[in-house]
């Protein structure tokens, strides 16, 4: 079992004798959404660590979607909700790079496919590019602030 799994299961166990219903509530839907992932696909598999940390990242954008809608809505308690269940969600995950340690990344992934192609990559090699900067982020920042980082430097 994953480090990071068995944190997730004793801290249940915390939250369940402290009776603290709402990291109880979050805890169980991530081990849940978890156990999902475990048997999706042909055959099931234990997570490991890395793993888990895209699935508590996914949850954690879901949340972070939901409350957007839910303060659209003009719902600010159920918003309020899914904002405490995304700080919880973030306990558990690594901490996000700052813009400037995202820009650096996205340097050196353009540097690199310069390096292997002989030329200074163009907005046609934005797939390589962001093959690199997507692996040297390894789930510390979104997609989206990594994608923004590349096509302002291309």
């Amino acid at each position: 079992m994953s480090e990071l799994k068995s944190k997730l299961r004793a801290d249940l166990t915390a939250a369940m004798k402290s009776k603290d219903s709402l990291r109880r509530g979050t805890l169980r839907m991530l081990l849940a959404a978890v156990q999902t992932a475990e048997v999706a696909g042909p055959q099931a598999r234990e997570l490991s660590d890395s793993d888990v940390i895209a699935v508590l990242t996914k949850e954690a954008k879901k949340r972070n979607e939901a409350a957007v809608v839910y303060e659209q809505a003009g719902r600010g308690e159920l918003a309020a909700n899914e904002r405490a269940e995304e700080s919880i969600i973030d306990e558990y995950l690594p901490t996000q790079l700052t813009d400037a340690e995202v820009a650096d990344i996205a340097d050196t992934a353009i540097a690199d496919v310069a390096e292997e192609t002989g030329a200074r990559p163009t907005m046609k090699q934005m797939g390589q590019v962001m093959k690199i900067a997507t692996q040297l982020a390894a789930g510390r920042a979104d997609g989206s602030r990594v994608s923004a980082a590349v096509k302002s430097r291309l």
